[in-house]
């Protein structure tokens, strides 16, 4: 059997109906959460902050599960944004949620101590894609003072951590005010 690609698709799409595209549609919308997701936040505001919480809490549930102690796998979180990044194309709710990410795991770390060097590199990588995001889209009124609170939190806590979250901040955020 050929491999499907795109060409493929369109040439299979161009030959129904409206109303049998329409059918194909609503049964993917039905069938697959991800697409249903995808036109929450693309069709409505609630439904689209809806996404986003659900997808929070997956990260939340990481760090903070509701009973017993966390797993905190890092891949499970940041699987989370990856996987919001295909069904949102909101540039303030994808910072929210990277943001929101780092501030986990800095509550995480100052609920149960020094992680290791692996879990504080994955934190500042995710803070500094996420300044980086905030400066593109020119959203620092909005998420400059929660980044200035994940540096204040992180004061005193190990493997550089601080100094290196200092560092992003100053860069992206220092010369603005």
């Amino acid at each position: 059997m050929a491999k499907l690609n795109q060409r493929t698709l369109k040439q299979y799409l161009k030959n129904l109906s409206r109303e049998e595209l329409l059918d194909e549609i609503g049964m993917l919308f039905d069938k697959f959460t991800k697409v249903k997701e995808y036109y929450q936040t693309k069709l409505g505001a609630e439904d689209s902050k809806a996404v986003l919480e659900k997808y929070k809490a997956v990260i939340e549930k990481e760090f903070n599960p509701p009973r017993g102690l966390p797993k905190a796998r890092l891949s499970v979180a940041k699987k989370a944004i990856s996987d919001f990044k295909k069904v949102s194309n909101s540039p303030v709710d994808l910072a929210d949620l990277m943001v929101a990410y780092v501030e986990t795991g800095v509550r995480f770390t100052a609920q149960f101590g020094d992680i290791d060097e692996p879990f504080y590199i994955s934190m500042e990588s995710m803070f500094e894609k996420a300044v980086i995001h905030i400066t593109k889209h020119k959203l620092h009124d909005q998420f400059e003072p929660r980044c200035r609170k994940i540096v204040r939190d992180t004061s005193n806590m190990g493997w550089g951590f601080h100094d290196q979250l200092s560092e992003i901040y100053e860069e992206y955020f220092g010369a603005r005010g």
